[in-house]
């Protein structure tokens, strides 16, 4: 019972993280504008995997597409091809659990070939899991680089319009020149997504073990060395023990120290 239930519970998880990488590769706020010392807050920008988006306070929203793949930096590329390989990863993985549960019978399917393909599936969602959380890792490591390029550019320019302007001027030349980006709500559903894959991975793996018969879980026997009293006891035993009744008798009624019977 503990078996399935870790069996199950690791398919549910499986297919949550699946759900969870799903729409984090598909949502488009994978970074978001930081308004923060921004004087402009009528337009609201982010962007995610696919295109980037602009939103205005009266709610209108215009999306572009990327048309380009060439013109794209290769980390990003790297980071659409890890999400998409981890979502092909998690839907094997989904598609050999279902036919692994140990609660569903398929025809005469054996409980070691349940065991492999319940083995299968939870390498593949921790593979999935890892693809998932190193390719939003990957992008916060774009946003957190290009958060900090822009804030020291921005202050440089502050510092010299204060220097070189008039009144207020300075205060409102120090915001943001180029708009920077944050975190968006995109890549913590990512994490958790590839986080709850590995777990739900680990615990496939744990019920697997519990699924093997115990003929293959203990298929060798323990060799024992033979002692010397029981050699000396197995050549007892082997030689002929000739009693007195075996003697053969003379001509005569005397018995002879011949150990022969003669018919």
């Amino acid at each position: 019972m503990a078996v399935t239930m870790c069996q199950v519970m690791g398919f549910v998880l499986g297919a949550l993280g699946l759900a969870g990488t799903i729409a984090a590769t598909a949502m488009d706020m994978w970074s978001t504008e930081d308004l923060y010392g921004n004087i402009v807050t009528s337009v609201y920008t982010y962007s995610g995997l696919w295109r980037s988006c602009v939103r205005q306070t009266s709610g209108f929203t215009e999306c572009r597409p990327y048309f380009t793949i060439l013109g794209l930096p290769g980390l990003f590329q790297a980071v659409r091809a890890l999400m998409i390989v981890g979502v092909l990863f998690g839907a094997i993985g989904v598609f050999i659990a279902i036919f692994a549960l140990k609660c569903l019978r398929m025809g005469n399917m054996e409980d070691r070939v349940k065991a492999t393909m319940t083995l299968a599936a939870g390498v593949m969602f921790i593979l999935a899991g890892i693809c998932a959380v190193a390719g939003v890792s990957v992008f916060a490591n774009l946003i957190v680089t290009n958060f900090t390029l822009t804030t020291f550019t921005s202050s440089d320019a502050g510092v010299f319009a204060g220097g070189y302007g008039a009144g207020g001027f300075g205060g409102i030349a120090s915001a943001p020149l180029t708009p920077r980006y944050t975190f968006g709500s995109a890549l913590f559903v990512g994490w958790v997504g590839g986080g709850v894959l590995v777990v739900g991975g680990i615990m496939m793996c744990m019920a697997c073990r519990g699924m093997m018969p115990e003929r293959d879980r203990y298929a060798g026997t323990a060799y024992k060395s033979a002692t010397h009293s029981a050699i000396y006891r197995s050549e007892a035993k082997s030689r002929p023990n000739y009693d007195e009744s075996f003697k053969a008798h003379s001509m005569e009624g005397r018995r002879s120290n011949q150990k022969f019977d003669y018919v």
